[in-house]
Parts: C-alpha cells; sequence; structure tokens
C-alpha cells in the first residue's frame, strides 16, 4: 500500500535569501573575482563572501543560540596607517599614476621666492608668539614651493634685440624692426599726427591697455591702443599741463591751467578741485589711492581719490615745482629742484625724508626704477647720473650728453629711455636691477617734434612718445615684463572683473601714513622704544615687574581648581607682592630723605631718639 509522500521530503530545496537577491552589477574599474571553494555559490555576492571570511571561527561543541537571517554588519578590522594605501592610485580607467604625488621643486628656485631669512634664528619669545612665527614660517615656505612649480606656467621670456657681428644696434631704425616682427607686433607702431593742438603729454593705463594724452592747447583723449578704438575726445579749452589715469581706465585727472579736473571714459566732467590750483606734474598711487600734484606755488598736495579729501599739503620751499615722479617700491615722491637737489617725500612729515646733491644746475629731470634701487637724473649741465637708492645716495655712473636730457623714463626691465630735443636715446643694462650701461645706446629714434613726454608702456615691448607732432609709439625688444599677474593688472579683464577688481584694491587700500624709505622696516620691532618704556614703566611702579616670573597656582582637588579660582588666586599673590614692593620703595625713599636732611658731620641731637 502506497503512502503518501512527506511533504518536504522530495519536494526542491528552498533558495535562499541571499542567493535570491539581485546579483550588484560590476563596475568597470573593479577586479573580477571568482569564488573558490565547492561550497561556494555562483550567485554569493563578493561582499558577503568577504564579510564572511573575516568573521571569527567558533569552536564546534559550543551551544550557539538560533540567530536571525538578517545579520548584523560585520566589523572590518583596519590596518595600520602605513599600509593603507600600499599600492599606487588608480584613476577612474583604471591606470596607474607613474609620477604619484606633487612635482619635486629644485632648492635654488623655490629660494628665489623665499621672503624669510631662516639663518636668523627665532627671538627667545613665549611660546604662544614662537608658535605663530614658527606657523608663518611653514606658510612662506609651502607658498614658495607653490610659487616655484606655477613658474613653469610662465611661457613669454624677455628677449633683445641682437645684431650680428661688430653691428651697432642703434642704428636700427624703427622700420626694420616692424619688417622683421610678426604682423601683430608690427602693429604696435603708429604715429599720431597731431601738430595743431601740441606737444602733448602721455599716460598708460595700470595694465598697459590703455592710452591717454593731452595736448597743451586743450586736447583730451583716450584710446585703446591696441585695438585703436577710441574711447572719448574733448577739447578743455583750456591748457593741458599733464594727464594720469587713476586706479583704473575708468577715471581720468587732467591738471589744466588753474584747476584739477577730474572726468570719466565717456569725457563727462565729474569733478573740479579747486584747491589744486596752477598744477604743473601728476603722480598717482595705486595701492594707496593718493594722486600727488606739484605746483607753480611750490606745494605738494596729496589727495585721497577714494573719498575725495586732500590728506595733506606741504609747503616745499623750494619754488616752482615742475619736476617730479614717484617711486614704484615705496610710493615716495622726488622732487627735482632748481638748486641740482632731489628731495624725498612722505605724506606722513612735513619734511623731506632726505636731500641729494646731484647736479651743478637745475634738475631737468628725475626717474626711478621698478625696484626702487636706481634713480636717473639729467640736468641744466648735460649730465645724466644714475644713483643707488639703497641707503648710500651715491652716484653710479655719469655720462655728458650733447643737448641734456628733459625727459627721463625706466622699463620694467630696467630700460632708460631719455629724450634730447627731437632724439630719443635708450640704454640697457645687465638684466633688471642691474644699472644701465651710458657708454653705448641702445636704441635711437628720430621724431618730428621735440619730446614733451615718455613712458614705457606695462606689459609691452613698447615707448609711448608724446612730442609737438603728436604721438609716437616706438618698438623696444626687451622692455616690458613679459609674463603679468592676472590677479593684478590683467589687460584683458572685462567690466565685471573691473569691478571686483576695483573693490577688492579699495578693501586693501594701504594708509598713507606707512608710507616710508624703507617699508621692510614696518615689520621690525621698534626695540630703542621698547626699551624706553620698559624704562618709564620701571620708574612709575618703582619696581620691575618682569624681573619674577609670574605666580603659578597648583591644581586643588574636589573642584576648587575653576578657572575663576585659579585668577583669584594670582591676583591675591600679586596684590601681597605688589604691597611688599611698594613697601620697600617706601622705606628706601624716606631712608634716602632723611639722609638728604640730615647734614653731615652734625651734632646728635636729643630728639633722634624718636626718630624711626
Amino acid at each position: 500500500m502506497e503512502t503518501a509522500p512527506k511533504p518536504g521530503r522530495d519536494d526542491p530545496p528552498k533558495k535562499d535569501k541571499l542567493q535570491t537577491k539581485k546579483k550588484k552589477p560590476r563596475r568597470y574599474w573593479e577586479e573580477e573575482t571568482t569564488p573558490t571553494g565547492a561550497a561556494a555559490s555562483p550567485g554569493l555576492h563578493r561582499n558577503k563572501k568577504r564579510n564572511r571570511e573575516l568573521r571569527p571561527q567558533k569552536p564546534k561543541n559550543t551551544h550557539t543560540p538560533k540567530k536571525s537571517r538578517i545579520s548584523k554588519k560585520p566589523q572590518i578590522l583596519k590596518k595600520p596607517r602605513e599600509q593603507r594605501n600600499p599600492e599606487p592610485q588608480r584613476s577612474l580607467s583604471g591606470a596607474q599614476d607613474p609620477f604619484p604625488g606633487p612635482a619635486p621643486v629644485p632648492v635654488e628656485v623655490a629660494q628665489k621666492f623665499r621672503r624669510i631669512d631662516k639663518s636668523k634664528k627665532l627671538p627667545h619669545s613665549k611660546s604662544k608668539t614662537r608658535s605663530r612665527l614658527e606657523v608663518a614660517e611653514a606658510e612662506e615656505e609651502e607658498i614658495s614651493v607653490k610659487a616655484a612649480r606655477s613658474e613653469l606656467l610662465l611661457a613669454e621670456e624677455p628677449g633683445f634685440l641682437e645684431g650680428e657681428d661688430g653691428e651697432d644696434t642703434a642704428k636700427i631704425c624703427q622700420a626694420d624692426i616692424v619688417e622683421a616682427v610678426d604682423i601683430a607686433s608690427a602693429a604696435k607702431h603708429f604715429d599720431l599726427n597731431l601738430r595743431q593742438f601740441g606737444p602733448y603729454r602721455l599716460n598708460y593705463s595700470q595694465t598697459g591697455r590703455h592710452l591717454a594724452f593731452g595736448g597743451r592747447r586743450g586736447h583730451v583723449a583716450a584710446l585703446d591702443w591696441v585695438t585703436k578704438r577710441l574711447t572719448c575726445e574733448i577739447n578743455v579749452m583750456e591748457a593741458v599741463r599733464d594727464i594720469r589715469f587713476l586706479h583704473s581706465e575708468a577715471l581720468l585727472a587732467v591738471a589744466q591751467n588753474r584747476w584739477l579736473h577730474i572726468y570719466d571714459n565717456q569725457g563727462i566732467e565729474l569733478h573740479c578741485i579747486r584747491r589744486c590750483d596752477r598744477i604743473t606734474r601728476l603722480e598717482f598711487l595705486p595701492f594707496h589711492f593718493l594722486l600727488a600734484t606739484s605746483s607753480e606755488t611750490g606745494f605738494l598736495t596729496y589727495l585721497d581719490v577714494s573719498v575725495g579729501k586732500i590728506v595733506v599739503a606741504l609747503n616745499a620751499r623750494a619754488g616752482r615745482l615742475d619736476v617730479m615722479t614717484q617711486n614704484p617700491y615705496n610710493a615716495v615722491i622726488h622732487l627735482g629742484h632748481s638748486n641740482g637737489t632731489v628731495s624725498l617725500w612722505s605724506p606722513a612729515m612735513k619734511e623731506p625724508l632726505a636731500k641729494i646733491l646731484c647736479h651743478r644746475g637745475g634738475v631737468r629731470a628725475v626717474a626711478v626704477d621698478s625696484t626702487g634701487m636706481l634713480m636717473a637724473t639729467s640736468g641744466l649741465d648735460h649730465q645724466l647720473k644714475i644713483f643707488d637708492l639703497r641707503g648710500t645716495f651715491q652716484p653710479l655712473s655719469a655720462r655728458t650728453l650733447p643737448l641734456g636730457a628733459g625727459h627721463l623714463a625706466f622699463s620694467q626691465r630696467g630700460l632708460l629711455a631719455a629724450g634730447m630735443g627731437d632724439v630719443v636715446n635708450i640704454w640697457t643694462g645687465q638684466g633688471k636691477a642691474s644699472p644701465p650701461s651710458l657708454e653705448k645706446p641702445y636704441l635711437t629714434h628720430r621724431l618730428s617734434g621735440h619730446v614733451h613726454g615718455l613712458q614705457f608702456c606695462p606689459f609691452e615691448d613698447v615707448l609711448g612718445v608724446g612730442h609737438s607732432g603728436g604721438i609716437t609709439s616706438m618698438l623696444v625688444p626687451g622692455a616690458a615684463e613679459p609674463n603679468f599677474d592676472g590677479l593684478e593688472s590683467n589687460p584683458y579683464r572685462s567690466r565685471k572683473q573691473r569691478q571686483e577688481w576695483e573693490v577688492k584694491a579699495l578693501l586693501e587700500k594701504v594708509p598713507a601714513e606707512l608710507i616710508c624709505l624703507d617699508p621692510r622696516a614696518l615689520a621690525e620691532v621698534d626695540v630703542i622704544s621698547l626699551e624706553q618704556e620698559k624704562k618709564e614703566r620701571i620708574e612709575r611702579l618703582g619696581y620691575d615687574p618682569e624681573s619674577k616670573a609670574p605666580f603659578q597656582p597648583k591644581p586643588k582637588q574636589k573642584g576648587r581648581s575653576s578657572t575663576a579660582s585659579l585668577v583669584k588666586r594670582k591676583r591675591k599673590v600679586m596684590d601681597e607682592e605688589h604691597r611688599d614692593k611698594v613697601r620697600q620703595s617706601l622705606e628706601q625713599q624716606s631712608q634716602k630723605q632723611a639722609k638728604a636732611a640730615k647734614p653731615v658731620g652734625a651734632r646728635p641731637s636729643a630728639l633722634d631718639r624718636f626718630v624711626r
């Protein structure tokens, strides 16, 4: 007799829930692993298998309670820190990086960008101050390494005009240079024939993209000289003596016959400053937002263009001021006088910082290079001299010119240009921060009129010359810095970028009181003043408070070492020490007074017994 089969004996076994789960797809960067062992199921997930292998094995004889199918998340054993990434890192494509980590930087290259001298040991100071100094050194070293690594991105290199064997480069004219260079560079050489309103003064913007020029007979114009697009052109119907761009190409300062006028890039007059009258020369300090003006009355005036107020007006007491320039390194104004001296001025001082006797006659022109180390002067004695401004103020070289230089200008790479009548001579040196050699000119160019203004264009090998016949743009190979800082002076910035830069520059404006001969002295400690203050404090208190180490209370148990209690104990001990020292000082003073009041050699009195 057949019996019914028991349920579950011949039926197919039920699949495990882990096997019925959907298999996770394998990513292309993951390595494919095959299950090992006879009991391994092809549908089992790799992660589950790895987790099972990491579980510790328990002995077989011990009784284990029945667990639910939902197991807890297994704990993965942590590897030591040095063994976490033993293999090279892989990218998403699976390829290995043959050069992992940042690129190495040579020590010599990084040393060029360092500003902190590590040869000097840190001063013995408090631990908090010392830790701050160490953090500053570490940050400076990291920044220098980043700057050295990013130097590889500066693809442009400066180059000079080189002639053949025995050829004099001064005999090469501008037409030959224009034929040899490319079309874009050749377009930078042009002549503007403006004889009707000359002679002209000119000025380039801080980025070197825009050019402004003003004629003696009232003609004022501004243009993008690269694209030759005219921005504005007006006639002020008054003599124009000098012209300057302010912090951007949107504002223009014009020194007219009577007062100082401010125009925008559309030629609209915005301001008329009548307190600045009879102006002869203008200079703008970009990091201080100061417009320096020199007048016929002998006053040097500083105008803060950010707030529209005059900071200070200094009387030079040297007559008419028509020779002025600025030092780009420390923002000190250099004035040339008729007695052959050059005076250095700062708005923080009413007297000149220094006076240098340069020529036997009056000074005609002054120029300072971008590093602030060299100053070139020319005088009525037909002498052209170069002075060292690093504290010695001694002449490095001199040369006698046939006509004398009426205008001087330094380029970013240290080239010196001098305008003598209708001829412009350019001298070059060994490189930046080296004095140019005055023996042999580098380039020579003859103009159609007498020179009235000179300036090298920033970041372009171009020299702008204003003369009685108009404006001439000369090509001077190797004159400018080939690489520009896009965050500071970007010639290709848009209007929005210019506005953002203007806001940041206003937030980082340097106060006028910090202008001095040596800007590095602002970061140093005035040891003499500190010692004087310490002596005055000792005399005022009657004792030296820093002679003994401060009291440090010992910690107590049972909550009696709170911050308030520690402060109270410190204050109590300090007050007691202060009372003792004051009492001792009073006793010493009374003894000194008693000795001074009692005459020497006098007979003792019966009342001396009552003296304590």
